[in-house]
């Protein structure tokens, strides 16, 4: 199966809650991803299907305006995992937060992800905190 990938790349809102909330585990909503990544993101990476056009993968690189990129919300399609998808999403948000002269990508994970970050070249785990605001 080949799958392209694109640095900000156009997508709808709808096919991204969609993937969203399969990788995630709730309901569709009406979400506005399209605009929300558009105020407030670096950039983003899509992932598509070739045969389709299908969005099978999102990653979301949010930013402070300078030296630190934050990455956010990386999913695949269920169809489509263990096959390298989510890797070259991270690896392709690795480059651009990189082109764009970012010196620092931060990523959070929960312990069950470490495996999946720990083969992102260059990541070195470190201790973060977290505080639940709802």
């Amino acid at each position: 199966m080949s799958i392209f990938y694109g640095w900000r790349a156009p997508f709808h809102s709808v096919e991204a809650e969609a993937l969203h909330a399969e990788g995630f585990g709730h309901e569709p909503g009406d979400e506005d991803w399209w605009g929300r990544l558009n105020a407030h993101s670096l950039g983003w990476v899509c992932a598509r299907r070739e045969r389709d056009a299908a969005l099978v993968g999102l990653v979301n690189v949010a930013w402070d305006g300078a030296a630190h990129a934050f990455l956010l919300d990386t999913v695949v399609a269920e169809a489509e995992r263990s096959h390298g998808v989510g890797q070259l999403l991270v690896r392709h948000a690795v480059d651009g937060a990189r082109a764009a002269g970012c010196d620092w990508l931060h990523v959070d994970y929960e312990p069950h992800l470490a495996d999946f970050y720990a083969r992102t070249p260059g990541l070195r785990p470190t201790p973060a905190g977290l505080v639940r605001l709802r």
